[in-house]
């Protein structure tokens, strides 16, 4: 029985939802074991369990956003194992990063199912090519390019074509996508043509620096990371004695986001299958965000299709997310177009309610950037940890802003996607120091009267210089406290979850992870691309510059790519647990045009917007334009001169003019915004920030018109607020009571 705003009904006490089930994701970096098959299987819902007790035959598992698809199908492996109908050697499970295939072994021996190999498509590979290269082909394998930038330069430079840093890199991607397709270079112009790629060249160009940079690695007898998938199907399609000796050793496939899958390496997968069906593929064609590296989700979505006896089961109960947050991910699906959209699933929250979503707008960049700051900042100081907030957004470019507001904030951060975390300098000296002090065992003077091993790891580190308190303000002493700081986190977890791990034993796990890059969590605020957040879950995540041309991005031309980018937008949604803000600004930079509009994505989902193809909205959207209507510059209403901070444009005066402001109103609203947001279980300024109230005891409107006009009052907030804020305006009590001196 489905109840309002994406929640189910709550059942009655007894069943699998209650004492049974355990969340789903946002679990623990060990997770605790489970000491008999039947014991593996407690905890998972109805449709999990169906998935871990689905042993045999081809299994395709639908699983949406925050619905615990990781823990089905490491649950399903793990009971084959503990019940004795798999052999850990005989199952492979292949997924996307290497922090992916790090968590799920990380999983699978918490469950006694550590033999299990769970690898990237890549490394699976290239441990095969290792293997069987001199049998095979004979002599060393070639060194493998981690950097092909710089060959694919070279390259350009030998055709005459200079190509400037974007070019290159966009370039290079061509080539990548032209590999994983199964592209040659003198087919690369018509294959992409037909794909309607946005190719940064002219094709005839790429092709011909395609063609260069494939002989220079001849010429050097290198090979990239393409190449190694396509050296493995070479030799498995023309060695059926090494396809057959692989086939021998993997009899059971697991296949993580098979909706990311490649042409390329959908036929490995299809060589180390061979003839047999014995396999389980996981995916969400809602959350297919990769097709310019030539992922698509046909492998996904045509899987019935080839294997018709195949056992479809679909994880819609989300434990990730408020039903708030789940009904935004509903509705922006449901307006959805296209192959992908016809399979979507709709989520059903299994969590208890939280507050609804946060749509912020902004007059330029640097005010929505600090607005964001500011908000983080008050949820730091309501107890969410900064590691437990993101900050997401479109291209990488967009983080500066961000970086420098939450730095004027004072509010630790962390960018994803820039330096690895085990590549960090602080990172290496504190592994070496613990395994200095692993080495010298109970000699180590340090270790005396030291038994528990993170009080071991705390005092080992504090030897480095590292202190338990963390250094004042931000920048890049905190950044390198923040990452040792990580370290002892992970200790602690560790050793909560392997009684007597010893210092040995931990540093054998980080080197375990060094080897996966499976990264701990660094306690800072996270700013990362929305590619990049796939895979991970915030407390409270922010998205930020959501306006059209950034969201769907400009280049996004057919109805193909303007999808993709709605999925993009989902997948940033789904990211969040419990707060999530969707933000944008007017125009980039202070005083400038307010040209822009807030993403397409968002009609008929914000409060006062037209549903696409419609006229809805309501008193709300027609309200709308009033306050986003300005055009020049706005000038302050006491001096006269042009307003550029936000925190003016809110009051519309600048901060040094003297404020006609009612104090006894300002009060009155401020105790009146405590008792809303205590009822309603929001922040304060999630009702109205302390500039707004201000605005407010400033203006003292008297109609909604008037109150419309102030920053910071939107047609939601003016539909919510509107006619309390104008009774106490007006002397009188919200909801229709007597004046005060009545």
């Amino acid at each position: 029985m489905r109840a309002p705003c994406g929640r189910v009904s709550r059942p009655p006490r007894g069943t699998w939802q209650h004492g049974g089930v355990t969340s789903a994701t946002h679990s623990s970096s060990f997770p605790a074991g489970a000491d008999s098959a039947d014991a593996v299987l407690l905890g998972l819902d109805p449709e999990q369990r169906q998935v871990a007790t689905t042993l045999r035959g081809p299994v395709c598992v639908l699983a949406g956003a925050g619905t615990g698809k990781t823990r089905a199908i490491t649950h399903r492996i793990a009971y084959g194992v503990r019940s004795g109908q798999l052999m850990p050697a005989s199952v492979l499970a292949v997924t996307f990063t290497n922090r992916a295939a790090g968590e799920m072994r990380g999983r699978l021996r918490s469950l006694g199912a550590g033999g299990v190999q769970a690898r990237t498509f890549h490394s699976a590979a290239l441990r095969q090519l290792q293997y069987f290269w001199p049998k095979a082909i004979g002599g060393d394998v070639p060194r493998l390019v981690e950097r092909k930038v710089q060959l694919v330069a070279e390259a350009g430079a030998r055709c005459r074509i200079r190509l400037d840093r974007g070019e290159l890199r966009d370039v290079t991607g061509e080539i990548e996508w032209a590999k994983v397709t199964q592209t040659v270079p003198s087919d690369y112009p018509a294959a992409a043509l037909k794909a309607g790629r946005e190719a940064p060249r002219d094709m005839a160009e790429i092709a011909q620096i395609y063609g260069t940079y494939e002989q220079l690695k001849r010429d050097r007898g290198v090979i990239d990371f393409e190449d190694v998938l396509l050296l493995t199907v070479g030799i498995l399609q023309d060695r059926h004695d090494i396809a057959e000796q692989i086939r021998t050793q993997y009899q059971h496939f697991v296949v993580d986001e098979y909706q990311d899958v490649s042409p390329l390496q959908q036929r490995l997968l299809d060589l180390w299958l061979g003839e047999r069906d014995s396999l389980c593929v996981v995916g969400d064609a809602s959350q297919t965000i990769y097709s310019f590296t030539g992922a698509t989700p046909d492998h996904l979505l045509n899987f019935r299709t080839r294997y018709p006896q195949a056992t479809l089961v679909k994880l819609v109960r989300d434990y990730r997310s408020t039903p708030q947050v789940v009904h935004l991910a509903n509705g922006l699906l449901g307006q959805a177009r296209g192959r992908a959209a016809e399979h979507r699933l709709e989520l059903i929250s299994q969590r208890e309610p939280g507050p609804d979503p946060v749509y912020a707008e902004y007059p330029d960049e640097p005010a929505e950037a600090e607005g964001v700051a500011l908000r983080i900042r008050d949820l730091i100081a309501a107890g969410v940890p900064a590691g437990e907030i993101a900050v997401l957004y479109r291209i990488n470019a967009q983080s500066e802003v961000y970086e420098q507001a939450l730095a004027d904030a004072g509010v630790p951060y962390q960018l994803r996607g820039a330096e690895r975390f085990f590549e960090r300098g602080e990172v290496q000296k504190a592994i070496l120091a613990l395994r200095g002090a692993a080495r010298s065992g109970g000699n180590d003077p340090l270790l005396d009267d030291v038994v528990e091993l993170g009080s071991q790891v705390r005092a080992v580190l504090s030897s480095t210089g590292w202190t338990a308190e963390p250094p004042a303000g931000s920048g890049a002493v905190r950044d390198q406290w923040e990452s040792v700081a990580a370290l002892v986190r992970l200790a602690e977890d560790f050793a909560r979850s392997r009684l007597g791990a010893t210092l040995a034993d931990l540093t054998v796990e980080l080197d375990e992870r060094r080897a996966a890059q499976h990264a701990p969590t660094v306690q800072g605020v996270t700013l990362a691309s929305l590619h990049a957040a796939k895979g991970l879950e915030w407390d409270a995540v922010f998205l930020a510059g959501l306006t059209d041309g950034m969201i769907p991005i400009t280049y996004a031309k057919t109805d193909e790519q303007v999808e993709e980018e709605r999925r993009l937008l989902y997948v940033g949604v789904t990211r969040a647990r419990h707060h999530l803000t969707l933000s944008w600004a007017l125009s980039r930079a202070p005083g400038g045009r307010p040209s822009r509009r807030p993403s397409r994505f968002l009609n008929g989902l914000r409060p006062g917007s037209a549903a696409p193809g419609g006229r809805g909205g309501g008193p709300a959207a027609e309200r709308a334009p009033r306050t986003r209507g300005r055009r020049g510059p706005t000038l302050c209403r006491v001096c006269g001169r042009t307003l550029t901070e936000a925190g003016e444009l809110k009051l519309m005066r600048c901060e040094d003019c003297p404020s006609d402001m009612d104090e006894g109103l300002y009060e009155r609203l401020r105790e009146w915004r405590a008792g809303q947001a205590k009822e309603q279980g929001l922040p304060a300024y999630c009702v109205f920030t302390d500039k707004t109230l201000v605005a407010i005891a400033e203006a003292a409107p008297s109609e909604e018109g008037e109150l419309s006009m102030i920053s910071g009052v939107g047609g939601r907030k003016l539909d919510r607020y509107g006619a309390d804020v104008l009774a106490i305006c007006a002397g009188q009590e919200p909801g229709g009571g007597q004046p005060d001196d009545a």
